[in-house]
Parts: C-alpha cells; structure tokens; sequence
C-alpha cells in the first residue's frame, strides 16, 4: 500500500482547462525515510517504518538515538509504521517523495482535528435548542436525560457536553489534482483535517481497490 507522512499547509484553489475552480488543500508530502523493516519471519507481520520531519539530537532519547544511528539516518521527529505485502521492495535509508502518488489517484488522509475545548451539546452534537422568546425556560439546554424511575440513569452513549475535536480523524476516497516532485507538494481536492503544519498520514484509498 502505497504511503506518505505530511504536514497541512492550508487550502487554496486552482482552475481547470475549463475553467472550473477546484478547491484544493496543499500538503508537503514527504519525503520520509524507511528506518526500519519488519517481517513475518522476526516480527509476525510484514512493514516497514519510516521517519518524518528532522529533528535536533538532544530532543531524543538514548533508545531512539540507537535505533537511527543502527541505521545510520539522520534524526527524524515522527516514526510511524506501514504495513506492505512485500518488504523486500524497500531498502533501509529508502527515501519516499510525493511522487508515490499521482494525479487522479484516490487517497485516504488522517490527521488530528483542530480542538475546540468544552462545547455545549448543541454545536458538539448539532442538537436543536429550544425557543428563544422571554416566556420559555428552555434554551440550549441538555434536555431530559432519563426515562423517569425506570431505569432511573443515564444510559452509556447519551449525546452530552464535552470536550471537542482534538481527535483522529480520517476522510476517505479524496482525489489529487496536482503532484509537484521537486517541491513535495500534494494537491488534494477538498478538506482535510488539522490545523495549518499538522501531521497527516496520506495513504492510497482503501475504496479505489
């Protein structure tokens, strides 16, 4: 399966031929560096790691420090691994572009949406309010949580207020527009989740086989 790790640097949009207008998110794909192999032999399955983003010396750890200079890469900030079918395509200090992906391929990309802190119930779970005139009682309320004596609790699951965003997310069957090697951008039509400079994990769609 084709993948990549990027970071989200905010949308814009392009014109066809036609003149059409797509909206377009850009995401500095790559490139990453294979780190490490995994088989079914040593390991009970078969992948392969791969590192994302430079990062200074004395911001790892001794583990983490052994484990690049075993392999001789330079210091990567995110390790995260991918499952292939065959790891013998790869070579250890492999580099991966964005030129893994083309123009018209479908993508699957996950990243942690943007936090929203404590929200109410009703821009958390899109609820209805009640009447806003001066005579009612009832606003944005979370309304009645049980079934009167029996069974007398909140059942597991109730839509209540809470934390907000700050969770994984991942939009399926998106389309790249454009592919640009010599700079590591992708194109993607529509949105993806995250701030600006979020991490993304894009991979080939899971729906295009």
């Amino acid at each position: 399966m084709k993948s990549i790790l990027g970071k989200k640097i905010g949308m814009t949009q392009i014109f066809t031929e036609e003149g059409n207008v797509i909206p377009v998110t850009v995401i500095e794909a790559g490139p990453v560096v294979v780190t490490q192999k995994k088989t079914n032999d040593i390991d009970g399955y078969s992948a392969i790691q791969v590192g994302y983003g430079e990062v200074k010396e004395k911001k790892i750890n001794k583990p983490l420090k052994g484990h690049f200079d075993k392999s001789n890469i330079a210091y990567k900030k995110v390790l995260q691994e991918v499952r292939v079918s065959d790891t013998d395509a790869y070579e250890v200090g492999q580099e991966i572009k964005a030129d893994v992906f083309a123009a018209g391929d479908k993508v699957d990309i996950a990243g942690i949406s943007k936090g929203k802190g404590f929200q109410g119930s009703i821009k958390r779970h899109n609820q209805s309010r009640g009447p806003m005139s001066h005579g009612s009682k009832y606003h944005r309320g979370v309304g009645a949580l049980s079934a009167a004596t029996y069974p007398g609790r909140v059942f597991k699951g109730r839509k209540l207020p809470g934390h907000m965003g700050n969770a994984k997310v991942t939009v399926q069957n998106l389309e790249v527009v454009r592919v640009d090697a010599d700079k590591n951008y992708i194109l993607v039509k529509g949105a993806v989740p995250g701030p600006k400079g979020g991490l993304l994990t894009i991979k080939q769609s899971i729906k295009s086989k």
